[in-house]
């Protein structure tokens, strides 16, 4: 993992592109991290990685019975 100004990432581009296909790059500004650029690969990842994120089956649950119980509420909000 690698650090890099905001003004180096804007003129050496490429180089940057180069190093996140081998880690992640952080970006900063005045400082302080920004941003952080990673592969393509390592995005794909991390997107499977959470689309397989799920809610607990008592949440949905729980979830179903307020919106049962809290209806003229959440109508009312919805205004």
């Amino acid at each position: 993992m690698s650090t890099i100004t905001a003004t180096d990432a804007k003129n050496k581009f490429g180089q940057v592109l180069d190093e996140a296909q081998r880690a992640p790059v952080h970006v900063q500004k005045n400082g302080r991290d920004v941003a952080v650029v990673i592969s393509a690969a390592e995005y794909a990842r991390l997107s499977a990685a959470n689309a397989d994120a799920k809610v607990s089956p008592r949440v949905q649950q729980l979830l179903a019975e307020s919106m049962v119980q809290r209806r003229t509420v959440y109508e009312a909000l919805a205004k």
